[in-house]
């Protein structure tokens, strides 16, 4: 039975989302039960059934149709639902109303807690998916669990890396910059020599930011049950909005918003040089901006401290099972089939970047040339940013919320003359009232 505070918490999530978590808490046909053995899973398979998944990653088509050849007897149907912010408001919707959720759910790692801690998803320790612990990447895996809970399984991850027009940098004469430091130099240098080139575009991202300060060390949310501090007064935010005040100060990055028109074409004219990013560019890059193939090249991410190793995630996706689904033991086993072993692989071979270590390990991965950056083996640097990302990293309980709030605090320092850690403290401000509005105790 669910204790008032986790009432009162579903509901507020509820409200804030335009959506009745409090349903679920009131007795929607949810099942709290445990999940099912291996013998559960094995039998349900025979059965059959079919399993409906809400997800907007392309390379599961290919995977669910591996699925059904191996077990005939089971109809997987995917349905794009939305992407991000989208599926969720649908499917909290669908969870609300006891019916129309899904069997299985893309969420986002920034996003997870919000349905863990909402009880919408199963704890997929009670089907056995704790054997898969040391399966996967630490960051991944430190996303999806929280003390023995595991609220989904990694399906990718996105360890940070530098990527860089390497036909400007020559013309130039710029080095690759291996520091922040460096990077301000190389910005100063890049405008300088053209004034039309940026070293990057920045109108303000909750994601960029919070990787960024993720890799120099900070750690502005800690969470405990509903117990959470916000705090982007430590030294790892100042570390990193010390360094970028430079460049707004300065006019040093472009002011376009990623994903625009104006992004895809500054990325492939060059007049956006660089950008630090998640893992998963490749495919954008070699989709959106296909005019620049060879232009282009990766380079791990300029560090805080010369000399460091140091990275950190930018976003990545896990396959999480609702309370609601009607088909748990065939939901378990196609989350399984898609996230570990030949069904990881063959999403890797379709593009996805992977979060499982056998995969990021094996030769044919590390050794894949990339036609789009010259032929590199792109994938070593990126498997080596894997290995170094940033350890004890927590998002809010309601980070979903949080970052819908960031260009209304934090984004001012981006588009206007406020500084960048009074825009912080706004946000922390935003942050921690909302989190006491909706019963969590917050930086007591």
């Amino acid at each position: 039975m669910r204790t008032r505070t986790a009432r009162r918490l579903l509901g507020a999530l509820a409200v804030v989302s335009a959506l009745a978590l409090t349903a679920t808490a009131c007795g929607s046909d949810a099942s709290d039960g445990a999940g099912g053995g291996p013998k559960d899973i094995e039998a349900a398979l025979e059965k059959g059934g079919k399993v409906t998944v809400w997800a907007w990653e392309p390379t599961l088509k290919k995977v669910a149709e591996d699925f059904e050849k191996k077990y005939p007897k089971v109809d997987v149907e995917l349905v794009n639902a939305g992407t991000g912010d989208k599926q969720y408001t649908a499917l909290q919707n669908a969870i609300a109303a006891g019916s129309g959720a899904p069997d299985v759910a893309q969420v986002e790692y920034y996003a997870l807690g919000q349905f863990a801690i909402g009880e919408s998803v199963e704890d997929l320790s009670s089907y056995g998916a704790q054997k898969y612990g040391t399966s996967f990447t630490l960051g991944p895996w430190n996303a999806v669990t929280d003390g023995k809970a595991i609220h989904a399984l990694p399906m990718d991850s996105g360890p940070m890396a530098f990527f860089y027009n390497k036909q400007v940098f020559d013309k130039h004469g710029i080095n690759v910059p291996t520091t922040w430091d460096e990077y301000v130099e190389a910005a100063r240098a890049l405008h300088k020599a053209d004034p039309k080139i940026f070293i990057t575009n920045d109108t303000g991202d909750a994601g960029a930011t919070t990787s960024l300060i993720w890799q120099a060390g900070g750690r502005p949310y800690k969470t405990n049950g509903t117990a959470v501090t916000v705090n982007f007064g430590d030294e790892g935010t100042k570390t990193f909005t010390a360094t970028w005040q430079k460049l707004l100060d300065e006019k040093l990055v472009a002011p376009i918003s990623s994903w625009s028109d104006a992004w895809y074409k500054g990325l492939a004219d060059g007049s956006i040089a660089t950008l630090s990013i998640g893992a998963w560019m490749p495919a954008n890059l070699t989709s959106g901006v296909a005019s620049a193939s060879g232009d282009w090249r990766v380079a791990p991410l300029p560090q805080w401290t010369k000399g460091a190793k140091v990275s950190a995630e930018n976003g990545g996706s896990s396959l999480a099972v609702p309370k609601a689904s009607k088909n748990k033991e065939l939901a378990y086993a196609f989350t399984e089939f898609v996230t570990t072993g030949a069904g990881a692989s063959a999403r890797v071979a379709e593009g996805a970047f992977p979060a499982t270590s056998a995969d990021l390990e094996s030769p044919a991965f590390l050794d894949a040339p990339f036609p789009y950056f010259g032929g590199q083996k792109a994938n070593q640097i990126f498997a080596e940013s894997a290995r170094n990302v940033g350890v004890d990293w927590n998002y809010l309980p309601y980070q979903v919320y949080a970052n819908s709030v960031f260009n209304d605090t934090a984004g001012k320092a981006y588009v206007s003359p406020t500084k960048l850690s009074d825009g912080l403290k706004a946000w922390q401000d935003a942050s921690v009232k909302y989190g006491k509005d909706q019963g969590f105790t917050v930086n007591q």
